[in-house]
Formats: structure tokens, C-alpha cells, sequence
């Protein structure tokens, strides 16, 4: 129902922008230029459910293998205490277990082609013990919260785009965007927790909590004592072993106890394309309402009223300009790029303005979009408070990543 207005508020907040445009600014391009984004983002939106195809097919016939030789039972039993707490809704040594713990890995590592489809695997088998089916349960809020806050250690991609831009240091916003999306995940919990009345002060969810909290600051600290040029090396070399480390675990325990691995992954791998091609409406609709949004022009006078407002309290505004990549994050990973690459290139890769929009692509993840694609690949229609949790965390993102920029840049 959410989602329902939010869709129809960006059109019809379009049309008016728009209109206002045409009437009062003389500008004739702009409803050309708004049907002309329908067509782009439809064309976008079939083509990310294409590519995505490929790469949900190998992730989840490999999750699959895992399943049926135990690893993610292994990875079940380790995250268990913690997840029985979070997710009391889940059965005791469930699949899913693992299947959403391997997501949330990937997201931490920053792979973001292998995190989609081990998040619909962990959506489809969360469906599974839905009795409502076209109703979001609180298990698939927690998830989904926990992904949208986007909580990234790794966070190779902006890095790379930062090099190619010209940044003199690529990795001198790693522990900004660290700092900054540790905050969102936190946010994102207490907000979930306390919409289900989750107890938080658990000893249990106090340790791990407490250990991950720990885990992080060491992880810090070890980027600060190592050269600046060895971190984008150290963070990518990492990732990536820890990653194919993943997929040999897999195959071995799955060759110990004399599972079929090659028939193992080809039922998985089947599931991985039926449900690509079932988000596609999904994720189509989502994507032409933000491209009706962007086109008409409505980004332009929030970031313009918002920079006016901010200078009439007398308040630093320097952090204005980065605003298009924090406010179209929650709405498209794609677009928020693109704004991120346009602030780098506008004014410099290693400016203030262009430092701090890496910092918000790398605080939060996409809210809608992945909103969008992990409930409609379930038909999932009623999303509750889902939205909702999912932009607080968002919001709790943003704030994060200006004040750290601040105390950084």
C-alpha cells in the first residue's frame, strides 16, 4: 500500500513540476524529455533483469550445493543466538538461516551482483513460512531493513570509480563510508526492533552486537596504520578471496558428503532465472516513476530549496550540492551513481563536494529498489512498516556521512 503512494506522489509531484515548467518558464522540452525517460528507464528496467539472470543463475545453484552439503547449516548454527532474536519468526537451524546471512556478507564485502540473488533465495525461502502470502511478515522487514541500510566494510566499486576519476587517494573515503553505514544498520535495527518489540538489551544481542561493534573498530584501526595507496589493493585482494574461499567451502563439504554437486547446482540454477524474469514488472514500475521524477525536474527544487533554506539559518551549505546522490539512493542505485559521477566531475574527485557524495552511495543502499525486487519477486503487496524502518535508516545514513565528511574532509 506504501509503495502505491509513494508511485503515485512521484507522478503526480512530476506532472505539477512539469507543468509549472511549461506555464510559467517557458520550458518545452521538459514533457518530451519526461515520456522520453519512460522509455529509458522500461528499457533499463528489462535489461537490469536480464544481466541480473546470469548472475542469480550461478549464485543460486552454488547456494543451492551449499544447502545440500551443510555449509549453510554450519553458518546457521553460528549466527543462530543472534538470528533468534532478530528473526524470532524463523524456525530453529532453517536454510534461510544461512541463506540470509550469506547476503548480508556479500553486502558487507561490497558485491553487490552476488548480495541480489542470495537476498531473493533468502526472500523465497522467507515466503515459504508466510501464511500471508501477499503480506510482508516482520522476518522479511528485518531483512529488508537490514539491506536497504546498505552496511558495506568493502566498498571496492566507489573506490574504483574514485581512481578513474582522477582521485589522488581512491580509498580516502573508506572509513567515512564504514563509519557512516555502520550507523544506517544500527538505525535500521533499532527501528525494526522496536516496531516488533524486539528486546535489544539482550545479553545475547548485546554480545554480538557488541562483538561487531568491536570488529569494526578494529578493522578501522588496521586501515589507519597502513599506507594510504595499499588499502584499495588490500580491501579488493581480500574481498575477493574470501569470496571464491566461499564457493571451494561449498564444493568441498559438498564432495566430503558425497552430494551431487553438478546436479545440486542446476536445481538451484533454475530458480535463479524463473525468478529474474518474475521481478521485471516489478522493478520496471519502480524505475520509470524515479525517471518521471528526475525528468521533470522535482530533484532540482528540493536541492535548490533545501541549499536556500540551510543558508537563511546561517548553516556551512557546502555539503548541498552532494544531495542529489543522498536523496536518489534510496530510489536507484543506478541513478545515485550517476549523481555521485556528476558531483566528482563538476567539482573534482577530491573535493568536498565529490568526497562526500562517495561517502552516500557507500551509507545506505538502494530502499526502493530493493524494495521493489526482493518483495515482488514473492508478490509480496502489503509492505507494512517496511518502507518506513527502511528510510529512517536512510535518513540516519545521510546525517552520518555529513558529519563525518565534515570531520574528514
Amino acid at each position: 500500500m506504501v509503495l502505491n503512494y509513494i508511485w503515485i506522489a512521484f507522478f503526480l509531484i512530476a506532472f505539477v513540476v512539469a507543468l509549472v515548467k511549461l506555464l510559467f518558464f517557458g520550458d518545452v522540452n521538459v514533457f518530451p524529455e519526461i515520456m522520453g525517460s519512460t522509455f529509458d528507464m522500461a528499457k533499463l528496467g528489462f535489461e537490469i533483469s536480464l544481466g541480473l539472470t546470469g548472475v542469480m543463475t550461478l549464485w543460486l545453484g552454488l547456494m543451492k550445493v551449499g544447502e545440500n552439503g551443510g555449509v549453510v547449516r554450519v553458518m546457521a548454527k553460528v549466527v543462530g543466538p543472534l538470528f533468534r532474536k532478530l528473526f524470532p519468526e524463523i524456525p530453529k537451524d532453517h536454510p534461510v538461516t544461512g541463506s540470509i546471512m550469506m547476503n548480508l556478507a556479500a553486502n558487507m564485502l561490497g558485491l553487490d551482483n552476488a548480495a541480489t540473488p542470495l537476498g531473493l533465495k533468502a526472500m523465497t525461502q522467507l515466503q515459504e513460512l508466510n501464511n500471508q502470502k501477499d503480506t510482508a511478515t516482520n522476518s522479511m522487514i528485518m531483512f529488508l531493513v537490514l539491506n536497504t541500510s546498505g552496511l558495506t566494510i568493502i566498498p571496492i566499486s566507489i573506490m574504483v570509480y574514485r581512481a578513474q576519476l582522477g582521485a589522488a587517494d581512491p580509498s580516502d573515503i573508506f572509513i567515512p563510508i564504514l563509519l557512516a553505514t555502520f550507523f544506517s544498520t544500527m538505525a535500521g535495527i533499532i527501528s525494526v526492533a522496536v516496531m516488533q518489540r524486539i528486546n535489544l538489551l539482550n545479553k545475547i544481542v548485546l554480545a554480538y552486537l557488541g562483538g561487531f561493534t568491536l570488529l569494526v573498530s578494529l578493522v578501522i584501526w588496521y586501515f589507519t596504520i597502513i599506507p594510504q595507496q595499499e588499502i584499495s589493493v588490500i580491501s579488493s585482494v581480500a574481498s575477493n578471496i574470501i569470496l571464491f574461499s566461499i564457493i571451494i567451502s561449498f564444493i568441498a563439504l559438498a564432495l566430503i558428503r558425497r552430494v551431487n554437486v553438478y546436479e545440486s547446482f542446476i536445481d538451484g540454477a533454475k530458480e535463479g532465472f524463473m525468478i529474474a524474469i518474475k521481478i521485471i514488472p516489478y522493478l520496471v514500475a519502480i524505475l520509470v516513476a524515479i525517471g518521471v521524477f528526475r525528468a521533470s525536474g522535482a530533484m532540482d527544487f528540493i536541492i535548490d530549496g533545501i541549499g536556500w533554506t540551510v543558508a537563511q539559518l546561517g548553516i556551512n551549505n557546502d555539503f548541498v550540492p552532494a544531495l542529489p546522490t543522498a536523496f536518489m539512493k534510496p530510489l536507484s542505485g543506478a541513478g545515485a551513481r550517476g549523481m555521485m559521477v556528476d558531483a566528482m566531475n563538476t567539482f573534482g574527485a577530491d573535493s568536498f563536494v565529490g568526497r562526500l557524495a562517495a561517502t552516500f552511495q557507500g551509507s545506505t543502499d538502494t530502499t526502493f529498489y530493493i524494495l521493489a525486487v526482493y518483495f515482488g519477486s514473492v508478490s509480496i503487496r502489503k509492505t507494512r512498516y517496511a518502507v518506513t524502518c527502511g528510510l529512517i535508516a536512510d535518513f540516519a545514513g545521510i546525517m552520518a556521512a555529513i558529519f563525518i565528511a565534515y570531520l574528514f574532509f
